[in-house]
């Protein structure tokens, strides 16, 4: 059975630590185990990438506290355990934001680096590590390294988007976005197929900070990757306006007996989204709370995909066949009657990633969820991947739990370059997979 305290998010695969010690004091040795070690942020990777089956968990959440904020230059530092929610909490009502944010507020700072996370404007502001000014890295040996982009350059690149394998990221500098208020400007438009979303994704890089799409994946013929575009900025201050917080949401009560996103719910659902409003373009202001986090409105919603849980598949494909790639990707998805109903569809820029394993680069993503059906759920992921690997493109370790040594290697060809900074007492279950360490 799984350690439900220190699970993953798509609650796949089950995975229990020998022993699980809690972070207090970011000076404090890494402690000395028999078995392999790992950091754990807040669980919010899909896959196995913070798991650390028989091994040692080092909880960060003790790590949790400001060191110091300037809200004249927006320069925040902090522990590794604080939560980007807690972030917002403190410096929104200053004007400031994340300078990029997933889409879950409930990730730590450890996290966000260790998996070089992405947002919706990720064609203006590259990735996450863009933002770290310098992390202080704790390694097994006792050696306490503070690197930045100009300081131990090596080290903050094999750091970031490293999986938390380099040793223990403690602490961190961050340069945040100047904000006016709390609002987003939103532009949403219905698209009909996958040309209209390349189409207007083009049209509004220029004028748009963030932009995302949501697609139908039961969609075929001529209606294939039809979807929401949503683009946004920041808003100017609107004066005193309720502030929706999610920390307080609803939860999602139990682990349904059965996956809630099945055969039987997917295409009515995905069918009702896509007609949910009667025009098909609309502008409103909105909190940035909705607009960037609407899942965390309802806390253990993963809770709904049932006792064997999910699969998130996250992929990149290069710009040159990125048309024909998200296509066949998409056909193969529905053809297999197997999709999602959280189906997400963005360009990234070519702003370069920092780290030498980061996941984003040139081309286009597609994220989808996938209830666990077992044997089926996994070749159809292997069908997938056959399309990633002959466009050239790279899966997300982030969100993935099944991936083969090679497809990684192929993914990410700086692997034997990063193998070097890997700390000898550090692992994950994910690690031990992609590099034969568990065979």
């Amino acid at each position: 059975m799984p350690d439900s305290a220190h699970a993953s998010w798509g609650r796949y695969p089950a995975s229990r630590p020998a022993a699980v010690t809690r972070a207090t004091d970011r000076h404090r040795a890494v402690p000395e185990a028999a078995t392999p070690v790992l950091a754990y942020g807040n669980g919010r990777s899909y896959g196995d990438s913070c798991l650390n089956n028989d091994g040692l968990l080092i909880d960060m959440g003790g790590l949790d506290r400001f060191i110091a904020f300037d809200a004249a230059t927006g320069i925040l530092e902090c522990e590794a355990g604080v939560l980007l929610a807690d972030i917002l909490e403190l410096v929104v009502p200053q004007g400031w934001f994340l300078p990029v944010t997933p889409g879950t507020q409930f990730v730590s700072v450890g996290g966000a680096i260790a998996n070089d996370v992405h947002g919706k404007n990720h064609h203006v502001a590259g990735t996450f590590g863009r933002h770290v000014r310098s992390l202080d890295l704790l390694r097994s040996d006792g050696t306490a390294l503070t690197c930045s982009p100009n300081d131990s350059a090596d080290w903050f690149a094999a750091t970031v988007g490293g999986l938390g394998l380099t040793g223990l990221v403690t602490r961190a500098t961050i340069a945040l976005k100047r904000i006016e208020g709390p609002y987003m400007d939103v532009d949403t438009l219905r698209f009909s197929n996958l040309d209209a979303f390349f189409d207007i994704s083009a049209a509004s890089d220029a004028d748009y900070e963030y932009t995302v799409a949501w697609v139908d994946c039961t969609a075929r013929g001529d209606k294939l990757g039809r979807g929401w575009f949503m683009r946004a900025n920041h808003k100017p201050a609107l004066g005193q306006q309720p502030d929706p917080r999610r920390r307080g949401g609803p939860t999602f009560p139990f682990v349904t007996p059965v996956s809630m996103i099945n055969g039987a719910t997917l295409r009515p659902l995905n069918t009702l989204y896509f007609h949910r409003k009667r025009k098909p373009r609309s502008r409103d202001t909105q909190h940035f709370q909705p607009y960037f986090y609407p899942l965390d409105g309802i806390r253990h919603w993963n809770r709904a995909y049932g006792p064997k849980g999910f699969l998130q598949y996250q992929c990149v494909v290069p710009h040159a066949d990125a048309r024909a790639s998200i296509a066949e990707l998409l056909e193969r998805i529905a053809a297999a009657g197997a999709g999602s109903f959280l189906s997400v569809l963005k360009v990234f820029g070519n702003v370069e990633s920092p780290g030498l394993m980061s996941f984003p680069r040139p081309g286009v993503t597609l994220a989808l969820d996938f209830p666990n059906r077992g044997p089926e759920t996994f070749a159809l992921l292997d069908r997938l991947d056959e399309v990633v690997q002959a466009a050239g493109g790279a899966v997300y370790p982030a969100k993935d739990a099944r991936m083969s040594s090679t497809a990684f290697n192929q993914y990410f060809p700086a692997t034997e370059r990063f193998k070097a900074f890997v700390d000898p007492a550090f692992s994950s279950d994910f690690w031990r997979r992609v590099t034969g360490e568990d065979s």
